[in-house]
């Protein structure tokens, strides 16, 4: 061996800390996992798909905006829509701490509603407490982009997700499809 070159135990560890810094840099985040912009896209597209509507996308200002808005929910987790009437739909999530709250979570739930939604009358049979209305947005024809942004609140207040949706929906009297 070389005067000044590493052993062989050197030069294996050394490999390795390269293999895993390689690995780490294409990596996500371990925070972005199942909470990417795809795992949010995906279930919305597959609930438009199931009533034939066209699928939506990411859409980068409406992510900044619903990124915004978590941010605020952060300290408190409440479940309150934001000042955005008229320029984008919202759909809001709560889940209690120390579940595993993902965007599949919220997606699941708002389409979960579609069970008191007839689309003939185009009238909600939900139970009190409940609604057909997130559903609705997450399956509204004419909105085209998505951006939906999750926090971890602070404490023990759980997990707040918010999506919206541009152009908005959910408009009294018109079907979403």
């Amino acid at each position: 061996m070389a005067p000044g070159s590493p052993s062989r135990p050197v030069a294996a560890c050394l490999f390795l800390v390269a293999a895993v810094l390689a690995v780490l840099a294409v990596a996500p985040p371990c925070c972005m996992a199942q909470n990417s912009p795809q795992d949010f896209v995906n279930p919305h597209n597959s609930a438009r798909s199931d009533v034939g509507v066209g699928p939506v996308t990411w859409n980068e200002t409406v992510a900044a905006y619903a990124q915004a808005y978590a941010n605020q929910r952060q300290g408190d987790c409440r479940l309150v829509h934001s000042n955005c009437t008229g320029k984008y739909g919202e759909n809001l999530f709560w889940g209690s701490a120390g579940g595993n709250w993902t965007a599949a979570s919220a997606v699941a739930a708002w389409v979960s509603e579609k069970q008191w939604y007839n689309h003939t009358t185009n009238t909600c049979s939900a139970p009190s407490g409940k609604s057909c209305g997130h559903y609705t947005q997450v399956v509204w024809r004419s909105s085209t982009a998505i951006g939906c942004a999750r926090v971890v609140c602070n404490g023990t207040l759980g997990v707040f997700i918010t999506c919206n949706y541009s152009p908005p929906g959910n408009y009294i009297g018109q079907s979403p499809y």
